[in-house]
């Protein structure tokens, strides 16, 4: 039996980077956010995209991947900003986070309609 790692690892390293977070709040919290945000299944995904390809296309499938992964990081930087705004606002966690997550859904959806309607035009 051998182990699949690409299935394994993202997990692996996602709950190491809780267990981090979680230790790392008590000393500095600015380290703890740094360790949230830092780009761990990036890198993750980035291999597995490249290493399933074919030979003559791993550079292909890796440019079109993180162009994606480019644009569909603007959702995102809207979640944070809109959770960050929500809780300067007063509100608590879990509106904060269901605000978050509308705005995420919403940025999200009009990335998905953009470009359908780029791919109609074309």
């Amino acid at each position: 039996m051998t182990i699949d790692w690409t299935r394994i690892l993202p997990v692996l390293v996602s709950i190491g980077v809780i267990i981090a977070v979680a230790v790392l709040r008590q000393y500095s919290k600015t380290i703890a956010a740094i360790a949230a945000v830092m780009p761990i299944n990036i890198p993750l995904t980035m291999w597995i995209v490249y290493s399933s390809a074919e030979p003559e296309l791993k550079q292909a499938s890796l440019n079109s991947f993180t162009t994606e992964l480019t644009i569909n990081l603007l959702p995102t930087f809207i979640f944070t900003l809109v959770a960050w705004q929500m809780v300067k606002a007063g509100y608590g966690l879990l509106p904060a986070i269901a605000a978050g997550y509308l705005a995420w859904a919403i940025g999200l959806g009009l990335i998905f309609f953009v470009r359908n309607q780029m791919n109609a035009a074309a």
